[in-house]
């Protein structure tokens, strides 16, 4: 499904109440498949979320764990330790070229059974659960977190609990913190020293609820929305100051794009500063927040002021090569993208190029970033229905802010 986007108006006022956070509910799904005692409220609706639920609930041996990369690698460390169960874990084509084998390395360093099915390194693996008693564990720390926190979520499990040494500059720190968080709400004594992290076993005795917050990295495309309005004021919820998202950096990423950004008892409001001073090259270092990269360099270019973006070397192991993608399609609006594997540079472009199809390579985020860009010139999105990975309802969004979008 293809949609044609267009601005119906550049004034924008409105409320949504975003899904919960797909990050928290990931965790919180894993945990409470090894503590049944925990209650999650305000879960994600998103595919992910969704694909996981259905994976940790299965009793089938071949699980298709599709595009949802933090499921694939929860999942992986999961069913590791499931004694006696065998899991063939498999995903899309493209699940299939994206690395799994520091985590599985690490896994079978504390004594897990996996074998590759088809290319050493890659899924599908196929898990034979087992008993893992040795306590420590070291992995490079600047690929990805999720495997980091994939070992956190199953060391209160294991009968001594996990010592993690990382090595090298650690990569997405928010959300380790993130993990470490949920894991200390539990109750269960973990922490985070320079590069150790040590993780204590655990036994849960009572209820716990959990209330997810909503997704920051989905309040992103509402940043934008405004960024790149004539006037705008828009709640959204729900949402608090004191977050455990890395993403909830937005606040003061785009305080500096023009957009102000108030607490409210449960929400935020956004607002259009139009006496904001913009950068004629906006800089950011998103090592701590990757996810936004995308949602920031379309803004800037809505905007026709250039960015610098740094500490992206992980867009290129996401649900597409995000920095080719990027370059690829901001070029077929009129723009100059410089790439390397870990920055993006945009200079700025006055003019765009109107009527531009966007491909989208299976990735929810290139659809939702560019859609903001309907405020500034007319554009379709092809495979538009990918966003349901994160925001089911991103389309119904947008309609509520003027965006209309036309089925093609």
């Amino acid at each position: 499904m293809n949609i044609q986007l267009s601005a119906k108006s550049k004034n924008l006022e409105g409320k949504w109440r975003v899904t919960g956070s797909k990050s928290e509910t990931n965790r919180l799904l894993i945990l409470q498949a090894l503590f049944p005692q925990i209650e999650i409220e305000n879960s994600s609706n998103s595919d992910d979320s969704q694909v996981l639920q259905k994976a940790l609930s299965s009793s089938e041996k071949l699980i298709d764990i599709h595009h949802a990369g933090t499921a694939m690698r929860f999942s992986t460390a999961y069913f590791s330790i499931q004694e006696s169960r065998k899991t063939i874990l498999t995903g899309s084509e493209r699940m299939q070229e994206r690395p799994i084998k520091l985590l599985v390395d690490a896994l079978k360093n504390l004594g897990a059974q996996i074998e590759y099915q088809q290319e050493e390194g890659y899924p599908p693996i196929e898990i034979t659960g087992k008993k893992l008693t040795k306590d420590k564990v070291s992995l490079a720390a600047n690929v990805s977190s999720q495997y980091i926190s994939a070992l956190m979520l199953i060391a209160p499990s294991l009968k001594n609990g996990l010592e993690i040494q990382l090595q090298g500059k650690v990569t997405s720190t928010p959300y380790i913190l993130m993990t470490l968080s949920l894991l200390k709400y539990l109750g269960i004594d973990a922490s985070f020293e320079e590069n150790t992290i040590k993780i204590a076993p655990f036994k849960l005795q009572q209820k716990k609820k959990f209330v997810v917050e909503s997704d920051w990295s989905s309040a992103s495309y509402f940043y934008s929305l405004v960024a790149l309005s004539d006037s705008a004021t828009i709640e959204i919820s729900s949402y608090k100051k004191e977050s455990l998202q890395g993403d909830s950096s937005l606040v003061e990423l785009y305080e500096k794009l023009g957009v102000k950004t108030t607490f409210l008892d449960n929400s935020i409001q956004l607002e259009k500063d139009n006496s904001a001073s913009l950068p004629k090259i906006y800089q950011a270092d998103l090592t701590s927040s990757p996810d936004l990269a995308q949602t920031i360099v379309v803004t800037c270019l809505g905007l026709g002021i250039g960015c610098e973006l740094t500490g992206l070397h992980t867009l290129k192991i996401k649900e597409t090569d995000r920095l080719v993608a990027l370059h690829d399609e901001l070029t077929k609006f009129g723009a100059r993208v410089d790439i390397t594997n870990d920055s993006l540079k945009l200079y700025p472009c006055v003019k765009l190029t109107e009527n531009v199809s966007v491909a989208t390579y299976n990735d929810h985020r290139m659809a939702m970033a560019f859609a903001p860009l309907a405020l500034k010139t007319n554009l379709q999105i092809e495979d538009a229905g990918v966003v349901s990975k994160s925001f089911p309802d991103f389309w119904e969004a947008m309609e509520s802010f003027q965006i209309q979008a036309e089925k093609r």
